[in-house]
């Protein structure tokens, strides 16, 4: 299937679709900061065989679609979730399984609580509460704090940016599996070439909140899965634990030894989990079964 350009909330974004539109659709949410290749074409193909319809896309300011001056973002965080139901209409799809990595995964919890007939089953890949969870919640690794604070990148050179991206993608990945540096270096490297202006991603880091009151999440009525990695440095376990706590039925899938993020060693658990709870039909009797 060919990327398009679409009219979403009423700003133009490049989709791409898999499958079968005929099939039940499935909306893949990226986290902030990153366009839709980070939901690699080869897993995308996967989902689909599985007989779903399966739609990925760029951010606002990533990718293709439409960027904003770098440091001067003219949306908010709730615009990016409008955003996710305006893909569906451009597409005509009046409900979808969603599925989300890290902030993507808290842009489809807003998706559901702001419009919950849009959504029909949620699967949260390395992410957080998107509304707090009544809990307190394990800070980060000392390793992302570090990173964060003695990183140095220069948003003007495209170098400095693919060589900062691929420092914070080893590190993401934790310290329990292998990096592939070549893999993580020829993604960003694509994604650094193909964005309308590479430096606007970081607007991301920038966004106001616009007030709105998303209520909480023990009012999600969805079949969820989370899967998160044991090893994520960002969100440690304990943010994947209390999700699956606190939306009801959710299903805890550990990724042992996995960082932050969508590893292709967990492309095959993520799948099956992902058609898992998009094949049922009201919650799940346990939420200690696996996929």
């Amino acid at each position: 299937m060919a990327e398009r350009f679409i009219q979403a909330n009423g700003v133009e974004l490049c989709a791409e679709e898999f499958g079968d539109p005929a099939d039940p659709a499935v909306l893949l949410v990226m986290g902030l900061g990153a366009s839709m290749l980070w939901w690699d074409e080869e897993f995308c193909r996967r989902v689909a065989s599985g007989g779903r319809h399966v739609i990925r896309y760029d951010h606002r300011d990533t990718g293709r679609s439409a960027a904003w001056p770098p440091g001067r973002p003219g949306y908010t965080g709730a615009d990016l979730v409008d955003d996710a139901a305006g893909v569906l209409d451009a597409f005509g799809v009046p409900a979808a399984h969603v599925a989300g990595v890290s902030a993507g995964g808290g842009l489809a919890q807003l998706l559901v609580l702001g419009r919950p007939g849009r959504v029909l089953s949620l699967t949260l890949v390395s992410t957080s509460a998107a509304v707090p969870p009544g809990r307190r919640l394990p800070p980060p690794a000392e390793a992302f704090g570090r990173f964060l604070s003695t990183a140095e990148v220069d948003w003007s050179d495209a170098d400095s940016v693919v060589e900062y991206q691929v420092g914070f993608a080893r590190m993401l990945a934790g310290a329990e599996r292998p990096f592939d540096e070549d893999a993580a270096r020829a993604l960003v490297r694509r994604d650094v070439a193909r964005a309308r202006d590479f430096a606007a991603a970081r607007n991301h880091d920038a966004l106001p909140d616009d007030d709105r009151e998303w209520g909480a999440l023990s009012a999600i009525a969805v079949p969820t899965v989370v899967l998160h990695g044991t090893a994520d440095p960002m969100f440690p376990i304990g943010h994947g634990e209390a999700l699956a706590d606190v939306i009801p039925d959710a299903a805890l899938v550990p990724l042992e030894g996995a960082g932050h993020g969508l590893e292709r060693a967990d492309w095959e658990t993520v799948v099956a989990a992902l058609l898992g709870v998009s094949g049922r039909r009201g919650p799940r009797p346990s939420s200690t079964a696996r996929w």
